[in-house]
Parts: structure tokens; sequence; C-alpha cells
């Protein structure tokens, strides 16, 4: 019993680990991507050339999503989330016949995911309805 615990431990601890260094190269990748945007602006402003504004747009708008409607992204993010949720029913599921203790833990994952999966369509349907109030075109 005592190495069971102990293998459960080093998976949770991978799975956070994981997680987490998810997470934090996602940071990281995007400081370095507006670090080398504000390097080329930088580049372009001390060259003294005339800067066309449309390029400044052009330029601000890279990293920053600028082409991107928020609802489609939240969208998309929940179209995702729901399969996964289903996933990691049937995964606790099969599972669980032959671990009975892993079934709960996976099914409150799979809830967990379902729930995220149904905000973000709520928060889509929500921010659609913002923009055709505000009747923009979506660039944030």
């Amino acid at each position: 019993m005592q190495n069971f615990s102990v293998g459960a431990g080093l998976a949770a601890l991978a799975f956070w680990g994981f997680i987490t260094s998810v997470i934090v190269s996602g940071i990281w990748y995007d400081i370095r991507k507006r670090e080398a945007q504000h390097e080329t602006v930088r580049r372009l402003f001390e060259s003294g050339q005339p800067i066309d504004p449309d390029l400044m747009d052009k330029l601000l708008a890279l990293g920053g999503g600028g082409g991107e409607r928020l609802d489609r992204s939240l969208q998309i993010s929940g179209m995702i989330m729901l399969p996964v949720a289903v996933g990691l029913a049937l995964f606790g599921l099969i599972l669980g016949a032959q671990f009975p203790q892993a079934r709960l833990p996976l099914l409150g994952g799979a809830a967990m995911a379902g729930c995220v999966g149904i905000g973000l369509l709520l928060a889509a349907r929500i921010s659609s309805r913002w923009y055709r109030a505000d009747g923009s075109s979506g660039h944030v």
C-alpha cells in the first residue's frame, strides 16, 4: 500500500509540474515576443525615417492578438474543452472498472472540465453580443 501512495504522489507531482512548465513557458514566450516587438519599434524610431501609421499598427498588433475576436477564441476554447470532459469521463469509467478508487476523482475532473467548457461558451456568447452592440469588428 505504501508504494501506491508514493507512486500516486509522484504522479501528482509530475502532473502539476507539467502544468506549471506549460504556463511558465507560455508566459516566457509572450514576454520574449513583446520584447522583440518593442526592439523593432525602437529601431524604427532611432532610424529617423518617417514611420507609416499602418505599419506601426501592424507591428503593435503582432504579439497582442490584434486580429482575433475574443468571442471566437472563447468559443473555440469551449468547443475543445467539452470533448476533453467527455474523454475524461470515459477514461474515469474505464479505469474505474479496474481501480474503483480512481473513478470519482476522474469523473470530478471531467465535470470540472465540462463546467469550464460551458463557461467559455457562455462567455463567447456574451462577448459576441457586446461586439454586435458596439458595431465593432472585434479587434482587441
